[in-house]
């Protein structure tokens, strides 16, 4: 029985035409594991945005093999060729990225977005590259020019607007025409504002997480109870045999290690509540506890021990009514981590 991503099908596609509307022909990212819908099923949710979308953009050159046959317009590979490194000979309609100056060279006959090293400082050619960047170029002319910049923005870190009018000014003033100019992470007054400033440029906004999972009321993750187990206080349970402190029941539900359930990426922390919370999980990660994301009785229950491959356990205490085997737990998952078994349209 599965993880199942749940969509409500006419509202999903609403907010998409909303976003479309706002942000004014926007890229729509579709890359790694389709933001928990699968890349297919956002090719073609793409392509039905025409004409108001001509273009996705892809994080691979594997991804871009893969949504060929699904999305019928330009296909930007957001990942940096490595020159000599193994090339993907694709339909003329993808166009790469070069982010290095021996990038530019190696994609001297195909098509290609130069990307900009922003404060994000993760790929880009640098400003002091612009003179070797024209030279590599040779007189023709890139589909454009791209930015990708960080999320958050500290107090006295760059502000967007200003690091990206600094970045076409410079490609400007370098003697590159900047037909095309694409920027990621801007809000909309931002872009409305770049717009302003730029009015011979074609500011494009590469969207992805606002664009697919915007509408939070149009998705819902729930994991399949498969079972359900009557516990004893002192009882040992799972593959670590930890013995229970209290009893209660193990509720075994759909959705483990393998679609990415239980799964913690390193987090930012500023302040000083987040770093309390912080302290208070890892202290009771210490005596074996952690909080799922699965949800029974309006609150989210405990893990019994850390995810299974393609499974979890719950604890859930004895004054608590359990499910029902194959009923389904509302699940509050990274869906951008998530690989569900089955995506439901309704």
């Amino acid at each position: 029985m599965p993880l199942t991503l749940y969509v409500d099908e006419q509202a999903w596609r609403a907010h998409h035409q909303r976003v479309v509307a706002e942000r004014s022909r926007p890229v729509p990212v579709a890359k790694g594991n389709g933001y928990g819908f699968t890349l297919p099923v956002l090719a073609r949710a793409a392509a039905a945005l025409e004409p108001d979308v001509d273009q996705i953009a892809v994080g691979t050159a594997d991804e871009a093999a893969q949504v060929l046959a699904l999305y019928p317009n330009d296909i930007v590979v957001l990942e940096p060729l490595i020159p000599g490194a193994a090339f993907a000979d694709l339909p003329e309609r993808v166009i790469y990225t070069a982010g290095s100056v021996d990038a530019v060279r190696a994609l001297a006959d195909r098509r290609m977005v130069v990307d900009c090293r922003s404060s994000l400082h993760r790929q880009g050619v640098a400003r002091s590259d612009l003179p070797a960047v024209k030279q590599a170029l040779g007189g023709r002319q890139p589909e454009g020019y791209s930015l990708h910049m960080p999320i958050d923005r500290p107090r006295n870190a760059p502000q967007r607007v200003g690091e990206i009018e600094e970045w076409i000014n410079a490609l400007q003033d370098e003697g590159l025409k900047v037909p095309v100019f694409y920027v990621s992470h801007v809000t909309g007054p931002e872009l409305a504002e770049l717009r302003v400033r730029f009015p011979g440029t074609r500011i494009r906004v590469r969207i992805g997480t606002d664009l697919w999972l915007g509408a939070s009321d149009a998705i819902e993750a729930r994991a399949t109870v498969l079972d359900v187990l009557p516990v004893s206080r002192g009882e040992r349970i799972g593959y670590r045999q930890n013995r229970l402190r209290h009893g209660g029941w193990v509720v075994v539900v759909s959705g483990g290690a393998l679609q990415g359930v239980g799964l913690d990426a390193p987090r930012t922390l500023r302040g000083v509540a987040p770093r309390a919370k912080e302290a208070g999980r890892s202290g009771l990660r210490m005596m074996n506890r952690a909080l799922s994301p699965f949800s029974w009785a309006g609150r989210r229950q405990w893990f019994a021990e850390p995810p299974h491959m393609s499974i979890s356990m719950l604890y859930l205490p004895e004054q608590i009514e359990p499910p029902e085997p194959g009923s389904e737990l509302t699940a509050d998952v990274r869906y951008t981590a998530t690989h569900f078994d089955r995506v439901r349209m309704h």
